[in-house]
Order: structure tokens, then sequence, then C-alpha cells
């Protein structure tokens, strides 16, 4: 925990919300919330089996530290919401698309890989982008508490029927929204559709909010100009680096939904009496560990674990972590490097679970919420 401590503490100066006065960070510093069960609504970074449960197809090396097999995460073993369960005393989140061994008992788990906050307008086969974008999750989520409150208690997969006020609401996503576009779109472009993005998200709290939900976490979106994969395939110049090897460009306009997010869970926290609506800071955590994965126990920022084609990425989009392919007459294979636990950045798109223990042992704080929020966790004694 000595490396994850001093997260802490080389980025806590860069948070300042003033609307957090300093006897209320105290107040929540000496205590912690937990809940007897977790609701998520996200993308790849938070999925759990989604979309591979729809479209059975994973392979190794993924899952390969935690599980010892491919777990539906776009990861080497756990995510960051896999790590707020356990800390809370919760098991795992079982996909709400999974019909074999699912136990959704203390909630369950609505996101899939390539989801999207708007709905999409192309097809899973044509661009990757999942069909289940976040209207979509909440109606699965609807029809769930539906079958629960008509099971009146009496299913043993499912929650009593009282869990739905008491349990802790996540939503992680727009990234896609964000993402798909940018090979094509100049950042200005896409910036236009993220007030849209961000209205979709609010929405949809106060849609979760109208059938009894009052705990909500809102992730902001990590730096997407510090990932491998965007390095490699976005356009940019020498210029638009950072002194970290980050493209300044992309990451401002990561900056510009993060604010717009940030202002519309305010207006929406003022509406909803009763309710607490914590914006969680990602993105500060995430880039702290791309600029100086050293200082946190890791070797390589944006250097990609699993990936083919070495030198400072390590990525090449062609040949994508786990798959094989014929370069210049030879087969070739993204295969995974042998200390995952040094790097950020997994395949180029998505987080270690090294890197993920960081950011949970953040969230989990409180330090990077607002309001701060501080989950019971043994992540943080």
């Amino acid at each position: 925990m000595r490396t994850t401590a001093r997260l802490l503490l080389l980025v806590a100066a860069a948070l300042c919300y003033a609307c957090a006065s300093a006897s209320t960070a105290a107040k929540m510093a000496g205590s912690c919330r937990k809940f007897p069960a977790v609701f998520n609504f996200g993308d790849s970074n938070s999925d759990t089996g989604g979309f591979w449960a729809a479209f059975p197809a994973q392979r190794g090396p993924f899952g390969m530290t935690y599980f010892g097999r491919p777990a539906g995460r776009a990861s080497d073993g756990r995510l960051v919401i896999d790590f707020i369960a356990q800390a809370m005393g919760l098991p795992l989140l079982s996909p709400y698309l999974q019909a074999i061994g699912s136990d959704f008992r203390r909630g369950a788990n609505f996101a899939t890989l390539a989801s999207t906050a708007l709905l999409p307008n192309t097809s899973v086969f044509v661009t990757g982008i999942s069909p289940f974008s976040l209207a979509i999750q909440l109606n699965q989520m609807k029809e769930f508490r539906d079958r629960v409150l008509s099971s009146n208690g009496k299913n043993g997969q499912l929650p009593p029927p009282d869990i739905f006020g008491r349990a802790l609401y996540t939503i992680d996503i727009g990234q896609n929204d964000f993402t798909s576009n940018l090979g094509s779109l100049s950042v200005e472009t896409v910036k236009q559709s993220l007030p849209s993005v961000v209205n979709q998200i609010s929405w949809t709290i106060q849609d979760l909010y109208n059938i009894g939900a009052r705990n909500f976490m809102v992730f902001n979106m990590a730096p997407i100009g510090c990932y491998p994969s965007f390095l490699t395939q976005l356009p940019h110049t020498s210029n638009d680096l950072d002194e970290f090897g980050c493209m300044k460009t992309y990451n401002s306009g990561v900056t510009y939904y993060n604010e717009l997010l940030n202002t519309s869970l305010a207006e929406v926290r003022k509406k909803l009496q009763g309710a607490s609506v914590v914006y969680v800071d990602k993105h500060t955590v995430t880039l702290e560990l791309f600029r100086h994965p050293d200082a946190h126990g890791l070797k390589y920022g944006t250097k990609v674990c699993c990936g083919y084609g070495g030198g400072a990425y390590n990525f090449n989009q062609n040949v994508y972590c786990g798959n094989s392919k014929v370069v210049n007459g030879q087969t070739v294979t993204a295969a995974a490097c042998g200390d995952p636990q040094n790097y950020v950045s997994w395949d180029g798109i998505h987080a270690t679970e090294a890197a993920n223990k960081m950011i949970a042992y953040a969230v989990t704080s409180g330090s990077y919420s607002y309001p701060p929020s501080k989950l019971c966790s043994p992540l943080n004694d």
C-alpha cells in the first residue's frame, strides 16, 4: 500500500473543489459508506462479461493475472468495479446478460464493452460499437427491478425487493462516444456532441431516481491522449505531445467533457432531494499513473503489455492483444508480457489489474470524489 498511499499524496494538491468545505472533507474522512448491492452501467472499463456473454469469443491472455482464464473483462485481471465490490465485502458483479451461473442477490452489471451513452447509429459488426447503449442498459435495469418486485423475495438468485433504495449505482460511460469518431473528425467537431452525452447520463440518473435509486457514483473520463492505441492511430504532431508523451489536444477535449459532466451533476444534485450524486475524478488518478508510473511501483506508462511491434508503445492496430496475423509473410502474435504488474496499459486501450487497483484505492478513499464519499474498504486500512 506504500505506492498507493504515495499516489494520494502526490496528486491531492491538484484536487480543489470550490464547493467542498474543509469541515465537510474532514467529516467524511472519518466515516465511510457501505452498500448492500451495486448496480453498474458502463462500457469496457467496467464490463465484467456482458459483451462476451452476448457475443462469446474472448480468448487469452485476457484474465491471466487473477482469473487464470478469460473472464469477460478487458484486462489481465480485475477492474475498478471488481475492487470496489470486493472492498465492500460484495461478490464480483454478475453481468445481466449472462444466463449461466449468475447470482444477482448483491447487484448486477449492465455494462458492456464498446457501449456508448448515446444510441448508436451503426452495427456492432460494422464499427464494433455495442448495441447496448446507456438507454438500453437503463431499460434492462427497469426490467430487472420489475422481476425482483414481482418475485416478492421468493427467487433465491434475486435480491430482496427493498434493495433498490439502499444500493449504490455506478456509471462509467462516455469514452466511446468521444473516441469513436476521432479518426475521421477533429477534436473540436467531436466536442460539439459531448453536451448530448452528458445530458444522457444526467437524464439516466434522474430516471433511476424516479424508480427508487438514491446513491450514485459517476466516473469522469480518463486521459485518452495518453493511451498507446490512440497515440499510434490518431493524427498528431510532435508539438502536440506534452513532456510525458501524451497528446495535449485530445486530453484538452477530455478535460472539456469532464467539466461539462461535473457541472451537469451539480445541477442534478440540486434537483434530486435526498439523493447522493458523487462525481468521481478517475481522470486525475489515471493521468498521474501515465505520467509517473515509477513513482507508484510501475515501470511503463504509455507502453502496452499485451501487444505487438515493440518500440515505445508496443502497439499495432492490425494485431490486437491475443490475436495472430500474417505480417510481411510471417505469422505474428500480440502476446502478453510476463510482468503485467509493471504496466499501466494492458492492451493499448484498457488498464492492467495493477493500475485498476490503484485507481480503485483512490476511489474508495473518497479523496477524488465530490462531494467527498469514502467507501468502507480494507484497501484504505
